[in-house]
This record gives structure tokens, C-alpha cells and sequence, in this order.
């Protein structure tokens, strides 16, 4: 059985993969599919929380890792660690709370009639 790995060969000519290239390449893809997850579940914990969209529970944890400076998946482990009765760290709590306020604002504000 081949792949389309195999059949494909490196830019520049350089042939095929090797072994230690296809493991290294499997492991970067194993841990984007776990800190997907995790993504996924931090933010269903701001929907069930705050009654949030999903959209902007994705947001919401972007924003927290820009106001940070801590990756996304670092801000999504804190909010689940926090669903499950740890502390969020401080500065990670305060700007989870501003993101989430004008989240709800906007969702008010476009949710009202006139």
C-alpha cells in the first residue's frame, strides 16, 4: 500500500521523507488535533457559562491570548482547569471577564428592538 506521501517528492528534489520527518510531522499533527480539542472545550465551557455563541466563545479566548501574550491553548486549558474548580490565573480572569462583557453588550445591542 502506498500513500501520496511517498509519491510525492520533497520540494527542491530532496526525495523522499524520511522516517524521523514523518514522525516529527505526526506528532506536530497529534498535538494540533489535542489543542483543537481543548480549544473546542474551553469554549463550550464560556458557552454554558456565559450563554455565549460559539463563534464568539472563539473570540473571546483570541482575545484573551492577544491581551495576555499566553498561546490560545495555554487560555483554553485555564478556562477548563477553571470549570473544574481551579483558579484562573489573574490576568487571564480579568481580561476573560472584559472580553465577555462586550461580547454581551454587542449581543444585547444588536439583539434589541427599536
Amino acid at each position: 500500500m502506498t500513500t501520496s506521501r511517498t509519491q510525492q517528492p520533497l520540494p527542491e528534489g530532496r526525495g523522499e521523507a524520511s522516517p524521523t520527518q514523518l514522525e516529527q510531522e505526526n506528532d506536530q499533527l497529534r498535538r494540533a488535533v489535542a489543542s483543537h480539542a481543548t480549544v473546542d472545550q474551553a469554549i463550550g465551557v464560556l458557552i454554558a457559562v456565559h450563554r455565549i455563541a460559539p463563534a464568539a466563545g472563539f473570540e473571546v479566548l483570541r482575545e484573551v491570548s492577544q491581551q495576555t501574550n499566553h498561546k490560545l491553548h495555554s487560555v483554553a486549558q485555564s478556562v477548563i482547569g477553571w470549570a473544574l474548580g481551579d483558579p484562573l490565573p489573574r490576568l487571564v480572569g480579568k481580561e476573560l471577564d472584559a472580553a465577555v462583557q462586550r461580547r454581551s453588550r454587542r449581543g444585547h445591542d444588536s439583539g434589541q428592538a427599536g
